[in-house]
């Protein structure tokens, strides 16, 4: 279990409003996956360099970020190559992009519990060894199965579109 506390906590705020707590974005994390409808965008480099962006299926528990993608999907190819990577999600009231380095989760017991996360929220993934697999996915996650991969988080981004306002910017060790 990993429960990320930033190591430098930097106001990114123009306007004067106080830095944002982690405890927000974190809290919201945690109460709205995997119940809530939330669209999270993975963003990973292309072996040429270039980027690439797609929508995931993520989940926020025990204090990470975990999130599928098919072993053939260009995501998994870059993340395969290149574990850095950056994940956005427009939460209530915090726009949050999350980076760090992604790896790909294999032991059996963490993919079943993850499955389980998954199902609470509406998804029917089953452990099938070190992958997931359901009756369905998004279209464009490829055939299953589905790997798991965790975020090992080195930075956040939050922008406050509610009160409180403000712009943070958190630096985290890593784990």
């Amino acid at each position: 279990m990993t429960d990320y506390e930033p190591t430098t906590t930097r106001n990114l705020d123009r306007y004067g409003n106080a830095p944002l707590p982690w405890s927000r974005a974190r809290d919201a994390l945690a109460t709205d996956t995997p119940t809530a409808d939330l669209t999270f965008f993975v963003a990973t480099v292309r072996p040429n360099g270039r980027p690439h962006s797609a929508g995931v299926g993520a989940v926020w528990t025990d204090g990470a970020l975990y999130f599928v993608g098919g072993p053939g999907t260009r995501r998994s190819r870059n993340l395969a190559a290149n574990p850095a990577c950056s994940i956005s999600v427009r939460l209530r009231g915090l726009d949050l992009t999350l980076e760090g380095d992604t790896h790909r989760v294999t032991d059996a017991d963490t993919v079943a519990r993850l499955a389980e996360v998954y199902r609470s929220g509406g998804w029917p993934a089953t452990a099938d060894g070190d992958a997931l697999t359901a009756p369905f996915s998004a279209p464009s996650a490829g055939p299953p199965p589905w790997y798991l991969y965790r975020l090992s988080l080195r930075r956040a981004v939050g922008v406050a579109s509610a009160e409180p306002h403000g712009a943070t910017c958190w630096e985290f060790a890593g784990s």
